[in-house]
């Protein structure tokens, strides 16, 4: 009977640890939930400038909360006040030759103009008197033909003379032509788009901020020197914020664009929010697919899904995980 006894204990305490060793290998085994983790976004902006220069201040720093239109960093380029300046003293000079064509000659050079203009007539009277008397003596044959063509030569040279101060003198008073008014009309034109240019570029001496939001970067050092173009610092858009999940097209289970989710934020405390899906797409295949053909099942691809809040989170900021609890049917 003592036998049987500890026979029958030792087959119990057996069933025993057989259930437990059981019942530990299905709580170990026992697939885990499945956990659909993403992160939070939000529209970034680069701030950079149309021209190159040295870093002079900043007047916001990383983390800042800024409003659309603050300066946010001042730059100098000596390169731009030169430019400046050359295209003011261009302008003028462009100026005054308008001005020179409009207003005509001086008063002294019409003056001088219709003295040499009376000169020539004078001139041209005398010659013309000389030469009437010479066709008289050359119809009488008193002089040879040699001597009355120098006459003639010498009183046409007058006329030509008389009507080319003529000319000269009208050129005087009537000033300069049409044309060369409208030339110099252009060179001021010219000279005034090229000091819009070069104020242009002067604005971008002080950098405002594009949209409100909270500088997330500050690339250079005050003193350092930026290139045309180069990025000087981001700002995050908090107004403008979403989630991105990379989900394998396994696990959409049919989601759309307009479906409802509720996301959970363990950085606020595992709070939960309500969601909107906007966007969904194909990721890259050569960095998402995954093959599964060797264990019976298909190859799936990951599929990169954005979801709006319908709400304002307060602080939320980009890069906060977010868990994927449930969708709202």
């Amino acid at each position: 009977m003592k036998k049987n006894y500890n026979l029958l204990i030792g087959i119990a305490g057996l069933i025993g640890v057989i259930l437990i060793v059981a019942a530990i290998g299905y709580i170990v085994s026992k697939p885990r939930p499945l956990v659909i983790q993403g992160e939070a976004e939000a529209t970034e902006y680069r701030v950079s400038g149309k021209i190159p220069g040295r870093i002079v201040e900043f007047l916001a720093e990383e983390g800042s909360i800024v409003a659309k239109g603050d300066t946010l960093v001042h730059i100098d380029s000596p390169e731009v006040r030169s430019g400046l300046a050359e295209a003011k003293a261009a302008r003028a000079a462009a100026l005054a030759q308008l001005n020179k064509a409009r207003n005509g000659a001086r008063t002294e050079q019409i003056t001088g103009a219709y003295e040499l203009w009376q000169q020539a007539i004078t001139q041209r009277d005398v010659l013309e008197k000389s030469y009437r008397r010479m066709i008289n003596l050359h119809d009488q044959k008193v002089i040879s033909d040699q001597k009355f063509d120098e006459v003639e030569a010498r009183y046409n040279a007058a006329v030509a003379q008389e009507k080319a101060a003529k000319s000269q003198y009208d050129m005087a008073v009537a000033g300069a032509r049409e044309e060369d008014k409208a030339a110099a009309a252009a060179l001021v034109e010219r000279a005034d788009a090229a000091l819009i240019k070069v104020n242009s570029y002067l604005d971008e001496i002080a950098l405002t901020a594009p949209s409100s939001g909270i500088i997330s970067a500050i690339y250079p050092k005050v003193g350092e020197l930026v290139g045309q173009g180069a990025p000087i610092m981001t700002i995050q858009d908090l107004d403008n914020m979403w989630f991105t999940f990379n989900i394998r097209e396994d696990r959409l289970h049919s989601m759309k664009n307009g479906d409802k989710v509720t996301l959970s934020i363990p950085a606020l405390d595992s709070s939960e929010v309500t969601a909107t899906v906007y966007y969904m797409a194909a990721r890259e295949s050569y960095a998402t697919w995954k093959a599964t053909r060797e264990i019976g099942e298909f190859d799936s691809k990951t599929f990169e899904v954005r979801m709006r809040p319908d709400t304002t989170v307060e602080g939320l900021r980009p890069g906060m995980s977010a868990i994927l609890v449930s969708r709202n049917k």
